[in-house]
């Protein structure tokens, strides 16, 4: 099958991840862009040398899983992007991208060095919080051959994909929501929110608040986010007032301009009569009752 072209995303959220004593983990099969696959992690680091041990970084892979609608010689071209989510500061998430044929000879694709150890681990980088790391993966299927889409809902001879828990469901909606929040986060800046995005986002705030996972961490970044919208807009109203202010000051300017003219011609007018021969209290009398005419 040739020419196939979708995209997916996954969230995976991992539990006390410093009680891990295993190798590699695994997570879910999930389906994405039709297909099913798993994320495979070595949180203690991959052993490149026996002799040398683990090395200080940790290693990260997207493994296809085998099913019965592959046929011999399948192949699959794929773009896809690995992910670890900064809890703390959604513009520090590291994420990689590369393009790879996946096929039955190469099943399993990524990163044995995706990042140093002392990284992920310090407290106050924000990649692990409340000893839970969160990992993504998303995928762009370009090309395949030999091999049919299994459908999610249908049995497809990978029973942990396709027949689930209404409680797995719901944890892989909801990680995908919180993947959607985070990768809005970081794609949209927050002095820029306007009607719109702001929308947006309290659409997917909404949503991800239904499936009662832990978000007091990324709260303050939404609500600022949402917030920001308040600001600019008094912000604006300030600077129209400071505008008005400007406009105010030099219209008195102008009076106080006009003024000062006038008086000028007025003495003018007031030594001419004098010339004339009309006498200054005589004038300034006139002028107080009104009735002087020239």
């Amino acid at each position: 099958m040739g020419g196939q072209q979708s995209t997916t995303k996954f969230t995976w959220k991992i539990e006390n991840f410093s009680h891990l004593n295993d190798e590699k983990i695994y997570s879910e099969p999930f389906i994405l862009g039709g297909y099913p696959w798993k994320i495979v992690l070595y949180p203690m680091g991959v052993k490149i040398d026996e002799n040398k041990g683990a090395v200080d970084q940790l290693a990260i892979y997207l493994e296809a899983m085998k099913t019965a609608n592959m046929s011999e010689g399948w192949s699959r071209v794929v773009k896809f992007k690995l992910v670890v989510f900064n809890q703390l500061n959604t513009n520090k998430t590291i994420t990689t991208e590369t393009i790879h044929d996946f096929n039955e000879k190469v099943v399993s694709l990524g990163y044995p060095s995706f990042m140093t150890l002392t990284e992920l681990h310090n407290p106050g980088n924000g990649f692990i919080v409340k000893d839970a790391c969160i990992v993504g993966a998303e995928v762009f299927i370009s090309k395949s051959t030999s091999e049919k889409q299994v459908n999610q809902t249908v049995n497809s001879n990978v029973s942990p994909v396709s027949i689930k828990s209404t409680k797995q469901v719901n944890a892989e909606l909801g990680y995908a929501t919180l993947g959607r929040v985070i990768t809005f986060l970081q794609t949209n800046k927050v002095k820029d929110m306007n009607d719109k995005t702001c929308k947006e986002l309290q659409v997917l705030w909404d949503q991800l608040k239904k499936f009662k996972l832990d978000l007091t961490w990324l709260e303050p970044q939404v609500q600022s986010a949402l917030g920001m919208k308040g600001y600019v807009e008094k912000a604006l109203q300030v600077e129209k007032l400071k505008e008005n202010v400007v406009i105010s000051e030099l219209e008195t300017e102008r009076l106080k301009a006009n003024l000062a003219a006038a008086e000028v011609n007025l003495d003018m007018e007031r030594d001419l009569l004098k010339e004339k021969g009309i006498k200054e209290r005589d004038l300034d009398s006139e002028l107080g009752s009104g009735s002087w005419r020239p």
